[in-house]
C-alpha cells in the first residue's frame, strides 16, 4: 500500500511567518548528518544506492523489515537510529514540538523587534537584543524551559499590540498563551517611573480605553450574529433533518432579500412620490367589503398597488388628468418629477439589479459548492475539526452534536453510493423505466397545459359580468389545483424508478414540476399579454392583468397552506396508524417549485402591480413558520441521508434562468410592444411604454444646449443595438477566461497533488534504504564483536 506523508501548511502567511533557511538547517541539521554518515558508512562496505527505478525490487529484497516498516500501525519496532530519523522529519518538528514553536516564534519575535526598533542614530541607549550574544536556540542545545525564558524576554521588548498579535498567532493552548501575556507584562525587578518598560498613566488610560472599545466591539458583532433572522432555527432543522432539508429553508431566507432589494426602489420612486401627490379621483372611493383580499379588487383599484393609479403628470403640483385621458399641463415653477419616466426606469433599474444580484449569487453559491479541489479527507475534518469548544451551554452543545452527527451520516451514504454501482442489466432496466416515466409525466403535462388553454378561451369567450366577481377566482383556482395535483402524482410514478441516490430522485422530481409550471405560466402569459389586450379594448387592461396575478398569488398561498396544515398532517396519520411506516419525509422538490413559482408570479407582477414584493415578503414570512412547525410535526429526517453540497446552487440557477429570464422577457415584451392603455396609467397616450424615453429625450434637445450629452446618450446607448452587442461580446469573453483559468488551477492543483505523492514516497524510499543500511552494518558489527569475544576453534583444541 502507499503511504503519503502529508505535512501541514502553516494558517498565517507564509512571506512573514516562514523560519528562514539557516533556521530550518539548524532544526534538521541532524537529519541531514545522519544521512551522510549512512552513506560513508555505504560507500565504505561498498554498498550502492540505487536510483528511484529499481527501487520496488530493493525494496522486495530486503525483507518482512522493510514491509512491516510500511504498515502504517507498525506491528515492528524500530532501531534508535530509524527513530531519530523519524523524529527529526519536517512533519515532526515544526508544528508538533512544544519547544520548535517556543523557538520558531522566538525568532520571529527577534526579527519583529528589530523591524520596529528606531535606528541607532536617534535611540543611542537601545536595549542590545539576545542575537548579539550569539545563542544558539537549536532543538539540540536548549531546553524548552530555556527557550521560554528567552521569548517572555524578547515578547518584554515589543509593544503591547505586538505581543498579542504574536501569541494570538502561537498554536500554543489558551493556558500557556495566558502565562506567556503575563510573564511578558510583568516588569522584572523594581524599575523607577523614569525607566523604560513601566507604562505612563496616560498609556495604561489610552490601552484601558482601546480594550474596552475592542470588547465593546466584539459584543457588538456577537449581538449582529444573533440578531441575523432564524438562526437557531436554521441549525436547529440543519442538526435534526440534515443540509437537504435545510437548504429549502435556506433557498426561503434568500428569497426574502431578493424581495426586500425589489422592494425598496419601487417604494422610493413610484408608490412614495404618487402617494405624496395623489391624483383627484373621478368619484366616490368604493367600500371596503372584503372580497378584496381574495379577489385584489374593489377598494384596493384606486390605490398605489396597481398601474391604473399612477398619472401621466408631473408630481411638483395636484392635476386631475382630462376627461379624455390628455396630457396634464406642467407648470414651469417647481422642480418636476416625471412620473412616466421614473415608472418605466425604476421598474427596468429594479429589473436590472435583480438581475445583476442573482448573477453573483449564484456564481458565490457555485463557488462555494464546487469547489476547486477534491474532498478527500471530509470524514475526518467532520470528525475532528468540527466540534466548536467555546460552546458551553447544553442545549448549543446538543445541537451542535446532533448536526456533528447528521454530516456523518450524509458523508458515510454518500461514500457507501459510490461504492455499490449497479449491473449492467440492472442499468438498461433502469433506463427503460426511467423512459416509460418520463412519457407518462410528460403526457399529464400536456394535458394541463390543454386544459389551463381551454379553460382561458372559454372565459374570453364568456367575460363575467360585474355582479359575478367570485368567477374571477375561477382561473386561479384551476391553475392551483393543476399544480397541487400534479406532483402527487409525479411522486407516485417517482416510486416505479427507485433510483439509487436520494440527490438524483430530487433533482428528477425538480426538472417535472418545473416543466409543468414553466408551461402553465407560459400560457397565462399569452392569455394576458395576448388575448386579454385585444379582449379589453377600452378598458385598462393593465389593472385586471395585476388584479389576476393578485388572485393567482392569494389562491397559492391558500393551497399552500392546506396542503401543509391537512395534506401532510393526514398523510403522516395514515404513515402511523394504517401503513405502519412512521412519519413521511419532507417532499423537498414540491416545496422549492412552490417558492420559484411564487417568486415568478411576483416578478411578472411588478409591472402592473408594483406593491406585489411586499405580499411575497409577508407570504415567505408566514410561510416560514408553517413550514417550519409541520416539519418539526409531521416530518422525519430522510431515511437514507444525502449531503446536498449543490442544492443552493440549482436553486439559484433554476430560479435565475427559467424563472427571472421568462419574468424578463415578458416584461420587455409589454414594454416595447404592447400598446398600453389609453384610461388608465402613466402611458396612457403613448403607443409603447417605452416611448416615455424618446418624449423625455425630445424635451431635452429642446431645453438647450446644456444637456444636449443626454440625448446623444439615449441615442448611441440605449436606441443603438451596437453596446449591447459589445456588452455580450465582454460578458462572454470574461465567462471565456474564467472558465480557463478555473481548468487552469485544477490542471496545477492535480500536478502539485502528485508532486507531494511523490515527495512522500521519496521519504520513504530514503528511510526505508538508511534503514537498511543501518541493519547491515549493525548485523557486521555484531559479527565482528561475536568474532572478537569469542576464541579461536584451533587455539582451544591446542590446549
Amino acid at each position: 500500500m502507499a503511504f503519503v506523508l502529508n505535512v501541514s501548511e502553516p494558517p498565517e502567511d507564509q512571506g512573514s511567518l516562514e523560519p528562514s533557511p539557516d533556521e530550518e538547517s539548524e532544526v534538521h541539521h541532524s537529519f541531514h548528518q545522519l544521512i551522510q554518515e549512512q552513506s560513508r558508512w555505504a560507500a565504505e562496505e561498498g554498498l550502492e544506492l540505487q536510483s528511484r527505478g529499481p527501487a520496488a525490487g530493493a525494496l522486495g529484497a530486503s525483507g518482512g523489515d522493510h514491509q512491516a516498516f510500511l504498515k502504517p500501525e507498525g506491528a515492528a519496532l524500530h532501531s534508535s537510529a530509524t527513530l531519530r530519523i523519524l523524529a527529526s522529519m519536517p512533519s515532526r518538528t515544526i508544528g508538533r514540538s512544544r519547544g520548535a514553536i517556543i523557538s520558531q516564534y522566538y525568532n520571529r519575535s527577534v526579527r519583529l523587534r528589530r523591524a520596529s526598533r528606531p535606528q541607532l542614530q536617534v535611540l543611542g541607549r537601545a536595549r542590545p537584543s539576545l542575537r548579539l550574544y550569539d545563542l544558539e536556540l537549536g532543538a539540540e542545545t536548549l531546553e524548552d524551559e530555556e527557550k521560554r525564558v528567552l521569548l517572555v524576554k524578547e515578547l518584554q521588548g515589543l509593544t503591547v499590540a505586538q505581543q498579542d498579535h504574536m501569541l494570538r498567532g502561537m498554536p500554543l493552548s489558551l493556558a500557556e498563551k495566558h502565562c506567556l501575556r503575563e510573564e511578558a507584562r510583568t516588569p522584572r525587578g523594581k524599575q523607577q517611573p523614569g525607566q523604560p518598560g513601566l507604562l505612563s498613566c496616560c498609556s495604561r488610560f489610552r490601552y484601558a480605553c482601546v480594550l474596552a472599545l475592542h470588547s465593546l466591539g466584539l459584543r457588538l458583532l456577537s449581538a449582529l450574529h444573533a440578531l441575523r433572522p432564524w438562526h437557531y432555527a436554521l441549525k436547529r432543522i440543519g442538526g435534526q433533518f440534515g443540509s437537504s432539508v435545510l437548504s429549502y429553508f435556506l433557498f426561503l431566507k434568500t428569497l426574502l432579500a431578493f424581495n426586500a432589494l425589489l422592494l425598496l426602489p419601487l417604494l422610493a420612486f413610484i408608490a412614495g412620490p404618487q402617494a405624496a401627490f395623489p391624483p383627484a379621483r373621478p368619484g366616490p372611493a368604493p367600500a371596503f367589503t372584503g372580497l378584496e383580499l381574495l379577489l385584489g379588487g374593489g377598494r384596493f383599484t384606486d390605490t398605489v398597488m396597481y398601474y391604473g393609479y399612477y398619472s401621466n403628470a408631473t408630481l411638483n403640483q395636484l392635476c386631475a388628468g382630462p376627461p379624455d385621458g390628455g396630457q396634464c399641463a406642467p407648470e414651469a415653477a417647481g422642480l418636476p418629477y416625471n412620473m412616466p419616466l421614473a415608472y418605466l426606469f425604476t421598474t427596468g433599474a429594479a429589473f436590472f439589479i435583480t438581475c445583476i444580484t442573482l448573477v453573483y449569487s449564484m456564481s458565490h453559491s457555485f463557488g462555494e459548492s464546487y469547489r476547486v479541489g477534491s474532498t478527500l479527507g471530509a470524514h475526518a475534518i467532520t470528525v475532528f475539526c468540527s466540534w466548536d469548544h467555546k460552546v458551553t451551554q447544553k442545549w448549543a452543545s446538543r445541537l451542535q452534536h446532533d448536526n456533528i452527527r447528521t454530516q456523518l451520516k450524509e458523508l458515510l451514504a454518500e461514500w457507501q453510493l459510490q461504492r455499490s454501482p449497479r449491473s449492467v442489466c440492472g442499468r438498461l432496466r433502469q433506463v427503460a423505466l426511467l423512459g416509460l416515466v418520463w412519457l407518462l409525466c410528460l403526457g399529464s403535462t400536456l394535458g394541463c397545459t390543454v386544459a389551463v388553454y381551454s379553460f382561458s378561451e372559454l372565459l374570453i369567450k364568456n367575460p363575467v359580468s360585474a355582479n359575478q366577481e367570485g368567477l374571477l377566482l375561477a382561473l386561479p383556482l384551476v391553475v392551483c389545483v393543476l399544480n397541487l395535483g400534479a406532483p402527487y402524482l409525479y411522486r407516485g410514478l417517482a416510486a416505479l424508478e427507485r433510483h439509487d441516490s436520494p440527490e438524483v430522485e430530487v433533482y428528477v422530481a425538480i426538472c417535472r414540476n418545473l416543466v409543468l409550471k414553466m408551461v402553465v405560466l407560459g400560457i397565462l402569459c399569452y392569455h394576458w399579454l395576448g388575448r386579454r389586450v385585444d379582449a379589453l379594448q377600452g378598458q385598462c387592461w393593465e389593472n385586471f392583468v395585476g388584479q389576476e396575478l393578485y388572485r393567482l398569488m392569494v389562491m397559492d398561498f391558500i393551497f399552500t397552506l392546506l396542503d401543509t396544515l391537512f395534506g401532510e398532517l393526514v398523510w403522516r396519520l395514515i404513515s402511523e396508524k394504517k401503513l405502519r411506516r412512521g412519519k413521511p419525509e419532507f417532499d423537498i422538490a414540491r416545496n422549492v417549485l412552490e417558492l420559484i413559482h411564487g417568486q415568478t408570479l411576483t416578478w411578472l407582477g411588478v409591472l402592473f402591480a408594483p406593491l406585489l414584493p411586499a405580499m411575497q415578503i409577508l407570504k415567505l414570512l408566514l410561510l416560514f413558520y408553517v413550514k417550519k412547525t409541520s416539519l418539526m410535526a409531521n416530518c422525519q429526517a430522510p431515511r437514507r441521508p444525502w449531503r446536498a453540497s449543490h442544492m443552493s446552487t440549482v436553486f439559484i440557477s433554476l430560479l435565475c434562468f427559467p424563472s427571472f429570464l421568462g419574468a424578463a422577457v415578458f416584461f420587455c415584451y409589454a414594454v416595447w410592444q404592447v400598446k398600453p392603455s389609453s384610461l388608465c396609467g402613466p402611458f396612457r397616450t403613448l403607443d409603447t411604454m417605452y416611448e416615455a424615453g424618446k418624449v423625455w429625450v425630445r424635451r431635452l434637445e429642446r431645453a438647450g444646449p446644456g444637456v444636449a450629452w443626454l440625448p446623444w446618450l439615449h441615442r448611441y446607448l440605449v436606441e443603438s443595438t451596437f453596446p449591447i452587442y459589445l456588452v455580450s461580446a465582454l460578458l462572454l469573453a470574461v465567462i471565456y477566461l474564467n472558465i480557463q483559468v478555473v481548468k487552469g488551477q485544477r490542471k496545477v492543483i492535480s500536478l502539485l497533488k502528485e508532486q507531494i505523492s511523490n515527495e512522500g514516497e521519496d521519504k520513504i524510499f530514503l528511510i526505508n534504504k538508511l534503514h537498511a543500511v543501518y541493519e547491515r552494518k549493525e548485523r557486521g558489527r555484531v559479527g565482528r564483536t561475536q568474532e572478537a569475544v569469542t576464541p579461536p576453534a584451533d587455539h582451544q583444541d591446542a590446549q
